[in-house]
Order: structure tokens, then C-alpha cells, then sequence
């Protein structure tokens, strides 16, 4: 066979499209190879055949069907009439239009998606009445907070006998404004019963100090912990916060915004709920914090 007869997998390669769309051309007539090897069936395309080639693919890049190409190259000049570019052109500008109502379409929806995404992260709850052992103190920043809580506060509630609720309820409150250092803050966490070693001991809401009622008069001292009764929140709007503590500040500006923007105003002292922390989780990326901040209605 001489040089300028190339197989059909070497013209697939030269024209880059695959041996299966050269059979389907063959088998509609669009592209027959030059030589068909009667005994082996080998297909043989010309050289001169990659033109014809390179004109079908261009011809589908301007949007014609292969039956319109086809009728095409029954036609001498093998290119186009100048009235079947006009029908392109306005097929070309409806498609556009599609195109333009698609992507309007699609940025409302990704938008109403972002939007539902973002409001399931803030919710509306009510928070009942709790006796909260309760610490106190200013520590320079809300990384100090973990070690706070396991290095001091946890030893002393061990050692006070302190019984906590399954899964556990605890929150800081920072008096004076929420602000990212020197943070004058306040740890609460829910108790439910006090060890033996301190007895049946209720609260003293003057002094906020554990009294131990298996000997009257006496209280359970700790320059530590204290213990308070926390009333009954109606109405706390919630936001979820997932990662480092350093984060909480953005997303108290954040969540202060949208009580605004949805008609409510704060009564009372913000909380951030501790749900995952270092004691649990090593990634501070997954470290949970719910910020509960009591409203009402305008």
C-alpha cells in the first residue's frame, strides 16, 4: 500500500477523534475510507481525506447536525450557504439567551442555598433554670480558657464533690462587653448533686456559696467555686460556631447583627455554650461552641 494511504487508527490519531467515530461517519456515509481491504478488512483513509476531516469538525464547532454537514458536501462548494450561517446565528443567539436565563437561575438558587445554610446555623430555644457551679476570673485570652478549665476549675469540682447532668451544660459569660483580650470572664458549669463530703447542699442566693444542710449554718468553702441558681431564659437565639476560640468574636458581631436585623433585643448576658473542646477533640476545627444570647421582642 503506498505511503499516502494511512489505516484507520493512524488517521484517528492525525485527526484526533476516535476509530469509533470514524466507523459511525463510514456507517452514515459522512466519511468513507478510500480502500476497504476486501479480504482483511483493513480501512485505509488518504491523506487529502483530513481536510474533509478538519471541515466536519468545524462545522460541528458552528453548531450544524452531521445530516446538515452531509447535505453540505453533496453540494459543490462544500461550504455553507450564506442563509444557513443567518439561521445559525439567531440558533446561536436563542442559545445564549438560555444560557443568560441558566446562570441567572443558578446564581438565585446558590444564593437561597447559602442562605438557608447560614439561618441553620441560628436558632431559636429556650433555656430552663440550672444550679451552676460558677468561677470567675480575667484571663488575658480564650486560649487560656482550656487550661483554666482542666488545670483548676475541673480539681476543685472533683474535690467539692461536684455531680454533673449527662451530657453536661456548660457556657462562660463575659462581664463587660465581649472583647478579644484581658477577659473578664465567668465558667459555669450545670450541677445536679454535691459529694458526701459536703452533704445536701442547696444554694444561698446571697451569698452564692454552697450550704451544707446536714450541718446547719456551716458552708462549703472554696475560694474557687461558687455556686448559683440561673432562672429560666424564655428566649435565646443560638448560633452554631465550629472551630478555634478565636473565631467567636466575628461571629458574636455576626449574630449581634441578625438579632437586630430580625426585630429582637438582648436581655441579658450572652453565653458560649462548650459542646466540643480540647478535653474531646485534638482539631480545634472541630472544636463545637454554641453562642446562646437571651432576647425578646421589640
Amino acid at each position: 500500500m503506498g505511503n499516502n494511504r494511512l489505516k484507520i487508527g493512524e488517521f484517528s490519531r492525525l485527526c484526533k477523534v476516535t476509530v469509533r467515530t470514524l466507523r459511525h461517519y463510514e456507517k452514515i456515509g459522512l466519511l468513507v475510507p478510500e480502500i476497504i481491504d476486501r479480504y482483511s478488512g483493513y480501512r485505509y483513509y488518504s491523506v487529502g481525506q483530513f481536510q474533509k476531516m478538519q471541515s466536519i469538525m468545524h462545522l460541528k464547532e458552528l453548531g450544524y447536525t452531521l445530516e446538515e454537514i452531509g447535505a453540505i458536501w453533496e453540494d459543490e462548494s462544500h461550504v455553507p450557504s450564506p442563509e444557513s450561517l443567518e439561521e445559525k446565528i439567531l440558533a446561536c443567539k436563542a442559545e445564549l439567551e438560555r444560557l443568560k436565563r441558566r446562570h441567572r437561575m443558578l446564581r438565585a438558587l446558590t444564593a437561597s442555598r447559602k442562605k438557608i445554610k447560614k439561618m441553620n446555623k441560628i436558632t431559636i430555644e429556650s433555656l430552663p433554670a440550672i444550679t451552676v457551679a460558677s468561677y470567675r476570673a480575667i484571663i488575658p485570652s480564650y486560649e487560656d480558657l482550656g487550661r483554666i478549665c482542666c488545670e483548676v476549675i475541673a480539681p476543685e469540682m472533683a474535690r467539692l464533690g461536684c455531680e454533673c447532668p449527662e451530657p453536661g451544660y456548660c457556657y462562660t459569660v463575659e462581664h463587660g462587653g465581649y472583647k478579644p483580650q484581658d477577659i473578664d470572664i465567668e465558667y459555669c458549669e450545670q450541677v445536679t448533686a454535691f459529694g458526701a463530703g459536703i452533704g445536701n447542699m442547696t444554694v444561698d442566693k446571697t451569698t452564692s456559696k454552697g450550704v451544707n444542710n446536714s450541718r446547719p449554718g456551716s458552708v462549703a468553702v472554696s475560694d474557687i467555686i461558687k455556686f448559683k441558681e440561673i432562672p429560666e431564659v424564655p428566649t435565646v437565639v443560638c448560633m452554631k460556631v465550629y472551630g478555634s476560640y478565636d473565631k467567636l468574636y466575628r461571629n458574636y458581631v455576626d449574630l449581634f447583627a441578625w438579632i437586630e436585623k430580625e426585630g429582637y433585643r438582648i436581655v441579658g448576658d450572652p453565653r458560649a455554650n462548650y459542646i466540643d473542646g480540647i478535653w474531646n477533640q485534638e482539631d480545634p476545627d472541630k472544636w463545637l461552641t454554641i453562642i446562646q444570647v437571651p432576647v425578646e421582642r421589640i
